[in-house]
């Protein structure tokens, strides 16, 4: 069965109500929206609703594990302090129809936490569609919940060439504030393209929310709840726009890391990231 989903026009308009200190940190953000998006439809090509026993490991036909501390042993470029582990104790499926990756204070092959972090690397990738999910993010200070995806030329042509987008990324001591992204050549780490999007009430962590993109040949635009916060064009990038390739999904909880600073003594542990499912489409 060929299963639709079907995009309405949806207004676009932001709906941060923060104190100046927060917009001006915000101000580097780009404004340029667009104020209506022409009718889409679409056609589910690929998901996984995460069905399975409690404890046991996601589909490996659909995703691998990313191991360690990164390939220079450096945090994953961005001084995280987690080693990511294949164990049920860090990524499981929790028997009720949800992924949990679980990032732990514990000693650990010489860092002071685990944590888990996925891929479809090599197993599925694509370019333009909608990709979505639906997420209950941590909470605490130096936690940083992503859902995001890679250029899967990525062996070929290195970071940052080969494109980024992150679909969300969160702080976790401000868990009503979600982020989308893109990094390239001439954009990337502190120097992304991003915007944050706020709840007007609750928190990401307290309930599951649906993130999502819908991306095309010039434009990737973001979404809270069906609600579209932002458009990135090729006008909006300073430099090459290199989102016109195959890209695959990632999942993953860091603990500490450039973007969201160090745990505190009042980070909570053990904190997890419960994904119920994940879908990606293709337009008609």
């Amino acid at each position: 069965m060929i299963t639709i989903y079907k995009q309405l026009k949806t207004p676009l308009f932001t709906t941060l109500s923060f104190t100046l200190l927060l917009l001006l940190s915000l101000s580097s953000c780009k404004k340029e929206v667009v104020q209506t998006l022409p009718e889409r439809e679409w056609t589910l090509v690929w998901s996984d609703d995460f069905s399975g026993a409690a404890g046991s490991k996601p589909d490996n036909t659909k995703w691998s594990f990313d191991i360690g501390r990164g390939p220079g042993g450096d945090g994953w470029g961005n001084q995280e302090l987690q080693y990511y582990t294949d164990r049920s104790s860090n990524v499981q499926l929790d028997g009720s129809g949800s992924l949990v990756l679980t990032a732990r204070s514990e000693s650990f092959a010489g860092a002071g936490y685990t944590s888990g972090r996925i891929k479809t690397k090599d197993l599925y990738a694509q370019a333009y569609g909608r990709f979505e999910a639906r997420i209950k993010t941590p909470t605490g200070p130096g936690l940083w919940p992503a859902f995001w995806m890679l250029g899967s030329n990525i062996d070929a042509v290195p970071w940052p060439q080969c494109g980024e987008i992150d679909i969300m990324e969160q702080r976790g001591q401000h868990p009503s504030i979600t982020y989308g992204s893109v990094h390239g050549p001439g954009f990337s780490g502190r120097t992304s393209i991003s915007k944050a999007y706020a709840l007007t009430s609750g928190r990401f962590d307290t309930d599951y929310h649906v993130y999502a993109i819908e991306w095309g040949v010039d434009f990737i635009d973001y979404y809270v709840d069906n609600f579209l916060y932002y458009r990135i064009t090729p006008k909006d990038v300073d430099g090459e726009w290199v989102y016109n390739h195959p890209f695959y999904l990632l999942f993953n909880v860091a603990v500490g890391g450039n973007f969201v600073g160090f745990p505190t003594t009042g980070t909570p542990f053990p904190q997890s990231m419960y994904i119920d499912y994940v879908k990606v489409y293709k337009q008609l």
